[in-house]
């Protein structure tokens, strides 16, 4: 079996003993005490199922348990009690803080079928998890194609932020960076309820009438009405709201979720400003300084990762190239127009096989004529260095 199952107790007889009678049906490890247990699900885990005594050192096995929720969700937890202690192994079950609890003395075949059911709960919960990420993976992606069609040019800004995102939260170690990044692709979905013209004249810096910067500016609020009936989209529904401003203070400094949610409404904010800068002609050390004098609310931390961003990363390499040579990962360097001026691809977005697909599709129409410039890094159909 794939899965493991880890056994904690400050007993190493009673270790001993479950090893030797299981070892041969249950991937088992042993971890003698709460302490050493916590390291070596930090370390080597996760695993399947943990089983606790309930008395030992340090933390009682349901404190210990606790703690093992937290730092493994998915984990499967069982205790171990003496008859005095039932009451509370009880309270801990409807709790669910653990999975079923054994009284002491635990033979082999009560201890091996209660294995056997909580690793077929593990797999319970795994299956229904994984199911739940694909859909949740399959839906931003319709939404990001739906995007991409409909407003080009909003959606390469959104790609240009989901970048820029890419390298701030990988510079300065950020946990849940997938989220900050989904934050960016779809900060831009309720563009898809503006005309065109308003896009492309907020893009081009031009002025807007009263009525139409209303509409451009109701659209964070609009995507993040859309994403929040998604399940577990809320709190990124929640980041694009804020994207453009700063969040009120909701007396949940103590939360640390809304700590997180709050930082990546700041971190794609400060994305957005920096791709604005970009998009009137500054470079990467220009902008930065630019929003580093406009923007002062920003955290010193962010600013410094993003000053330390390669200027030249995304230029490198650009070369013209016909649709056919186009590969996945490669950088559209320029805005792609048919030969009536309507545009079908932002400067700066990502080639994928939509896109692909996309621009052949006009090509065959004639609608597009000539090679396209792209950036090609390492891996993206070019050799670097060359």
């Amino acid at each position: 079996m794939s899965e493991k199952i880890l056994l904690v107790d400050d007993d190493v007889n009673i270790l001993s003993g479950f090893e030797r009678s299981l070892r041969r049906e249950f991937h088992l490890e042993t971890a003698l005490g709460p302490s050493p247990a916590l390291q070596r699900i930090a370390s080597t885990g996760p695993y399947a199922v943990v089983v606790s005594d309930m008395r030992m050192p340090e933390m009682n096995g349901i404190e210990f348990l606790a703690r093992v929720k937290v730092q493994s969700p998915d984990t499967v937890r069982v205790i171990l009690t003496g008859n005095a202690e039932i009451d509370t192994a009880i309270q801990a079950v409807n709790e669910d803080s653990v999975f079923r609890f054994l009284t002491k003395p635990c033979g082999r075949e009560l201890m091996a079928r209660t294995l056997t059911a909580a690793l077929l709960q593990y797999r319970l919960v795994t299956a229904e998890k994984e199911l739940l990420e694909r859909t949740l993976q399959g839906s931003i992606q319709v939404l990001t194609e739906v995007l991409s069609l409909v407003s080009p040019a909003a959606f390469g800004r959104a790609m240009r932020a989901r970048r820029y995102i890419h390298h701030l939260a990988r510079s300065m170690h950020l946990a849940n960076t997938w989220q900050y990044e989904v934050a960016a692709l779809m900060s831009q979905l309720g563009c898809v309820t503006l005309p065109p013209e308003i896009i492309d004249n907020v893009y081009a810096g031009k002025k807007l009438s009263a009525q139409e910067e209303a509409q451009y500016h109701a659209h964070p609020n609009i995507a993040s009405e859309l994403l929040s009936k998604i399940p577990r989209l809320e709190p990124i529904a929640w980041m694009i709201r804020y994207q453009a401003e700063a969040p009120p203070l909701e007396g949940d400094i103590g939360d640390p979720q809304k700590a997180d949610m709050r930082r990546g409404a700041e971190i794609l904010r400060l994305a957005l400003a920096f791709e604005k800068f970009i998009s009137e002609g500054m470079s990467r050390t220009e902008a930065a300084h630019a929003l580093a004098r406009a923007c002062k609310r920003f955290s010193p931390g962010v600013f410094q990762a993003l000053v330390e961003l390669d200027p030249n990363a995304e230029e490198r390499e650009v070369r013209r190239y016909p649709l056919d040579k186009l590969a996945m990962g490669m950088i559209i360097q320029e805005d792609v127009r048919t030969v009536g001026g309507v545009l079908v691809v932002s400067k700066g977005q990502e080639v994928t096989l939509p896109l692909i697909l996309k621009l052949k599709n006009f090509s065959a129409k004639k609608a597009i004529m000539g090679d396209i410039s792209v950036s090609s890094p390492c891996g993206a159909g070019a050799t670097c260095g060359m």
